[in-house]
This record gives structure tokens, C-alpha cells and sequence, in this order.
């Protein structure tokens, strides 16, 4: 769902929560929920709007401030639920070779990233981990934070820039050097657009750039490596946003009535897709690599902050209405899930089970429909090959 819109099923999810609502009011609801869409860009009139039943609406939606997947799009009953799942669950990682890709955003003024957390309970866990993510300072930082949290782990960081092909050529070639294999890749890392659209220094749109293009480059560089790799894995980061996404081949780029929410959305559909179709072709290719899916639900980061700013929708909501947000400790634990357990499966789709999937435990998510065709999964996929310059045969 992009800021503007809500999910079609809204008003069966409030039932829920609200069951004393006459008729009458559910109706006056409907109409102001369909004027807010028009005005929703003003902070003044969010204001003046911000009920008791605008803050049950918001919170029903999980909607963002400063978070990875946060909430939105098409809200439905979570899948089979998974038993109870905490890092102390994860099996032991010695041995295992690692990249978790972002993972500098080391805990500072209540939030942090997702990545970071994930490397630290894999190095905790015994992993051979390698943070990768384009600000050295901050990486070095977290890789000291970590130690110190964790003394003996093996973790390291090396620079990686999502964003530009031939950083990402030059850090695969590294990883090359550096060893003949690799176990786990994990595609934490992630944007939200700004106000206005931007580009990557090769020309792409930068969300689709860094969020989808980028990670599936690095994935067919290291794919070599990872069929080395025992048991070896790609999870692949999604949002429950990807529900309200579409692909446009058209206008991949954005160069039309670009929208940052909407550029977001489309590129967390797109990493669904990616994750389906790489695990079909796995298995029909015989490369015995599993690809999972995962979201985090709601968690308190950093990604509106660097992205629209606090000048936005999400903004106003990041500042006012933070106890919709969850630890992004907790947030980590369904990629954690995906990475690591045993009972996670090639081609499943993980995020948290409680309040609506934006936060809880693990549990099974439910994957959007258009992300199951893959017939548009594999036009996706032989699009990014084109657009990267790389194939995974």
C-alpha cells in the first residue's frame, strides 16, 4: 500500500478491533477514509484528523515511520503459524561462511537496522560473518560493537554499494579471492525513495537500483560460490508492503509520475518475485541452493529518516505514533528464521505472526498473488539479467 491508499480489506480488520461500531459510523468512516486520501499530504489536516479511530486505523495498518516492510499493503490473516522462535533457536553457525548485506546500522537514538542485528546473532551463533555496506565508518563500528558483544566472533566488514554495478563486481571478485565458498547470503539492505527521484550512478532508478537490481546482481556473482557451500541459502528481504506492488516494464525506472511509496512498494514486490524464481530455477537447474523470503513486519529503523524525511506521511506518523513499532531485534528474527532453521523451506515466505503480521515471533506470511506467477517472475528475472549484465546459468 503506498502512503495514499488503503487496503482493500480495512474495514473487516477494524471489525476486529472495534466490534462496537454501529453502522452508520462504519459508513462516515468509509467517507472519510476516502477524503483522507486526497489530503493526506498535509501534516496539518493529519493532525486534525488523528482520532481515537484514526490511530486504531493507522495502527491496524502498521503504517511507517523509520521501519523496513512497514506494514501497509494488502492486510490478511497471517499463515500457518510456526511454534515460538528466538535467536536462542539458532542453530549453531561454525564453520558457515556469511554475507549480510547493510548491517551497519548499529544500535543510536532509539532504532537501528535490521542487518545489524541478524550479523550479530550469526556471529553469536558461531558464523564466519561479513557485513557489506558502502559507509566503511559505520561498518567498522558495528563490526567493533559486535565483537565486543560477542568476543571471539569472526566478523569483518567489507564496502559494497548496492547501487553501482561495478562495486559490486569488485566486491564479489574479493569475495572470490578471499575463499572457494559461501553458505548464507543474506539481501538485508534497503531504501526508501526521497521526496524526488534520484538515480544511481549507473543510471537506474535508485530504489530499484539498490533494492531489487543490486541484490539480484550480487546474487548471480556469488552464485558460484554459494553452490560450493554447504547447504547454502539467499534471503532474499521483502515487506508485507510488496501486496500493493506491480511491475510496469514500461517504467521500471520511475521516469513517469515517480512516487516514493510506490517505488518502494513495487521494488519489495520485486524481491518476491526474484526469491520464488531463483528457487524454481535452483531446482530445475540442479544448483542446490534454497531461496527464502522474508519480512520484518514493523520495526523501528532508520529507512524513512534517510529516505522522505520526517517531512513526509511516514514521517508524521514515525514521530508521533511510535509505539506502533517493534524492536528491530525483534524485527530481524523472521530473516534470522529464513536463514537458519531447519524447517524453513525453498521458496517460503516468512514474517512475523502477531497483530496483523507487523510484529511477533516468526510465523509463515502470506505470499501476494501476482508474486506466485511465474510467468512475471521469470520476464523479471530475464529483465534484471539484461539491465545487470549477468546471468545466473
Amino acid at each position: 500500500m503506498g502512503p495514499h491508499d488503503l487496503s482493500a480489506n480495512l474495514d473487516d480488520l477494524l471489525l476486529e478491533k472495534d466490534t462496537t461500531m454501529t453502522e452508520p459510523t462504519m459508513q462516515k468512516d468509509k467517507e472519510d477514509e476516502r477524503h483522507d486520501k486526497g489530503d493526506e499530504r498535509s501534516e496539518s489536516t493529519a493532525r486534525r484528523r488523528l482520532s481515537r479511530r484514526s490511530i486504531l486505523r493507522m495502527s491496524a495498518l502498521g503504517v511507517t515511520a523509520g521501519v523496513v516492510g512497514f506494514g501497509g499493503g494488502r492486510l490478511t490473516a497471517a499463515g500457518a503459524e510456526l511454534p515460538d522462535w528466538t535467536a536462542a533457536d539458532i542453530p549453531p553457525q561454525n564453520g558457515r561462511r556469511v554475507i549480510v548485506t547493510g548491517a551497519n546500522g548499529y544500535p543510536r537514538d532509539g532504532r537501528s537496522g535490521l542487518g545489524y542485528h541478524q550479523a550479530l546473532a550469526l556471529a553469536v551463533a558461531g558464523a564466519d560473518v561479513t557485513i557489506a555496506s558502502r559507509n566503511k565508518e559505520r561498518g567498522d563500528e558495528a563490526v567493533r560493537r559486535i565483537q565486543a558483544a560477542a568476543p571471539g566472533a569472526s566478523v569483518r566488514f567489507e564496502t559494497l554499494d548496492l547501487a553501482d554495478l561495478s562495486s559490486i563486481s569488485a566486491f564479489a571478485t574479493r569475495m572470490q579471492a578471499a575463499g572457494d565458498r559461501l553458505d548464507l547470503l543474506i539481501n538485508s539492505a534497503g531504501v526508501m525513495g526521497r521526496a524526488t527521484r534520484e538515480v544511481s550512478i549507473d543510471g537506474f532508478e535508485r530504489v530499484f537500483a539498490t533494492n531489487t537490481l543490486g541484490p539480484f546482481v550480487l546474487s548471480a556473482r556469488l552464485r558460484p560460490l554459494l553452490q560450493n557451500g554447504s547447504s547454502p541459502r539467499i534471503v532474499w528481504m521483502s515487506s508485507s508492503r510488496g501486496h500493493a506492488g506491480g511491475i510496469n516494464f514500461d517504467d521500471l525506472q520511475k521516469e513517469t509520475g515517480y512516487d516514493y511509496a510506490r517505488a518502494y512498494d513495487d521494488s519489495k514486490l520485486g524481491d518476491l518475485l526474484l526469491a520464488m524464481e531463483c528457487e524454481r530455477r535452483s531446482k530445475a537447474s540442479g544448483w542446490r541452493l534454497t531461496s527464502i523470503a522474508a519480512h520484518p513486519g514493523v520495526a523501528r529503523t532508520s529507512i524513512v529518516l534517510d529516505g522522505p524525511g520526517l517531512d513526509s506521511s511516514e514521517g508524521f506518523r514515525w514521530r508521533y505514533i511510535p509505539m506502533l513499532w517493534q524492536d528491530p531485534a525483534q524485527g530481524a528474527l523472521p530473516l534470522l528464521y529464513a536463514a537458519t532453521s531447519p524447517q524453513a523451506t525453498g521458496g517460503g515466505y516468512y514474517g512475523p505472526k502477531g497483530l496483523g503480521t507487523t510484529r511477533g515471533l516468526p510465523g509463515v506470511a502470506i505470499l501476494p498473488e501476482n508474486a506466485r506467477d511465474p510467468r512475471l517472475a521469470a520476464t523479471y528475472w530475464e529483465t534484471l539479467e539484461r539491465l545487470g549484465d549477468v546471468s545466473f546459468r
